[in-house]
């Protein structure tokens, strides 16, 4: 069952217009709802596009219950994917992300089933143990890995943009920091140390997957949207 109910928000109020309508009228975005309930990732979207001037909510402060099927073949594919679900049923701007973590030495997986490795009820406590220990033994050499992050807008009037990033590391060998999610505890950022659930939020969203891909797409969001 799909519910779509719009309710306010309490980052302030601002309308941007399209430009490039052909019939001289623009578009006004009210806000952009970000096709994801995960309260972790809304807090770091919203500490990068904090500037773009315009309200980001999730879809549960917008109301919409959707069962999306991510059958893509890539990130960028399932965050198209979920961008354009919900914008048909909303008829708003969307933002939407795949992500997940690639590990060379077992052949670039969990990949694009990072979220449903080992089954999406499966705490990541569990599924980042299961991985060191498909590595144990694996020398530094073997456990380069790194976050991809693919982030989709889909526009009412159809236009789709994307953008991507990514972060290098390798895989450490225990589950360490409390400051990240998911993957995080076990993702070694060797330049720095340590995992990225053990640097400071600020510094994540610099050198994170997410954080690159999200400022790729502020930009060009600010060149739809006619920002400066």
């Amino acid at each position: 069952m799909i519910e779509s109910q719009k309710k306010p928000w309490s980052q302030p109020e601002r309308c941007l217009r399209r430009r490039g309508r052909k019939d001289g009228q623009s578009d006004m975005i009210e806000r952009i709802i970000f096709a994801t309930g995960n309260e972790d990732k809304m807090r770091e979207i919203r500490m990068i596009l904090a500037d773009i001037g315009i309200p980001i909510v999730s879809m549960r402060e917008a109301g919409i219950q959707a069962e999306i099927v991510e059958d893509g073949k890539s990130f960028e594919e399932n965050a198209v994917i979920k961008a354009k679900t919900v914008m048909k049923l909303t008829g708003e701007a969307v933002l939407a992300d795949d992500s997940g973590l690639q590990i060379d030495y077992l052949d670039g997986a969990p990949g694009i089933y990072s979220a449903r490795f080992m089954g999406e009820s499966t705490s990541y406590d569990v599924k980042n143990t299961a991985l060191l220990e498909k590595l144990e033994g694996v020398p530094d050499e073997k456990r380069s890995a790194r976050f991809v992050c693919a982030i989709a807008c889909a526009l009412p009037g159809g236009e789709i943009l994307t953008s991507l990033g990514t972060m290098e590391g390798r895989i450490g060998y225990a589950i360490r920091g409390e400051n990240g999610f998911g993957y995080d505890p076990i993702f070694f950022l060797p330049e720095y140390g340590c995992t990225s659930a053990e640097i400071s939020p600020e510094k994540k969203n610099e050198l994170s997957h997410r954080g690159k891909a999200l400022r790729g797409m502020r930009e060009k969001l600010r060149a739809v949207l006619g920002e400066k």
